[in-house]
């Protein structure tokens, strides 16, 4: 299926993942947005598109009225969205039980989880009104498999997305909306800054990068609208899935 004028709003979309994605839908013929907390962030990463520049929109997703207006204003300027990439997640580097700060817990909730609840919250009652619609929830391998290097927070997060996904994709599926959770591995993206521990150059030119990814994710928005890729696991070869 061509993507060409298909519209695509990716949060966390000024870096990592969730830039990855973007980019390669806005090759594919997208009109992107990319949201994010930092207006500056995004229109730097906006600069970097080779071509179908980005419409740049600020958004804290843990702001449910900014959510909704996220949302109206894609709709508004761009026309009803096709394509929603919940990319907006944080971690932080004291993340084990001993040493995790409650209010670290509750930030990480309130963008990881509630931020991707009330973005879908949002816009969903476009995709019932065209009756089509497909969703990327990047959750997390540390969604599926509770992992020490993810943290107590982290883990718990994504676990929580994971369950949103599942259930909104079987809830919505007759209203022909998809959603497809992604599960990466290890990544090569900002969040490697907030490990407890340095990650040393060669390791993180093996882990998962965004551009693959965003690839798969391309692959799959061009399926036609009658299947649904619930799950994508994608991890480094090097990483154990057990």
């Amino acid at each position: 299926m061509s993507l060409s004028g298909k519209v695509a709003v990716v949060t966390g979309g000024g870096s990592g993942i969730g830039l990855g994605i973007a980019k390669s839908l806005a090759e594919a013929g997208c009109r992107v947005v990319i949201a994010g907390r930092s207006e500056e962030k995004l229109k730097k990463a906006a600069e970097t598109f080779s071509e179908n520049p980005p419409l740049v929109i600020a958004c804290d997703v843990s702001d449910r009225e900014a959510s909704r207006q996220l949302i109206e204003r894609t709709t508004s300027e761009l026309g009803p969205i096709d394509f929603l990439v919940n990319s907006a997640g944080i971690n932080v580097a004291k993340r084990k039980m001993v040493d995790l700060d409650p209010a670290d817990f509750d930030r990480i909730m309130a963008i990881n989880t509630t931020g991707f609840f009330n973005i879908l919250h949002a816009v969903l009652p476009g995709m019932r009104a065209k009756q089509d619609g497909l969703i990327f929830n990047v959750s997390s391998i540390a969604g599926k498999r509770a992992l020490p290097l993810a943290g107590a927070a982290y883990a718990a997060s994504k676990f929580a997305t994971t369950a949103l996904g599942t259930e909104i994709g079987t809830e919505e599926a007759g209203n022909g909306i998809r959603i497809t959770n992604i599960y990466p591995g290890e990544a090569n993206t900002p969040l490697l800054d907030d490990r407890p521990v340095e990650v040393p150059a060669d390791v993180k030119a093996k882990m998962v990068h965004p551009e693959d990814i965003g690839a798969m994710v391309t692959a799959i928005a061009r399926l036609p609208a009658h299947v649904v890729v619930p799950e994508l696991i994608i991890k480094p070869l090097y990483q154990e899935y057990l």
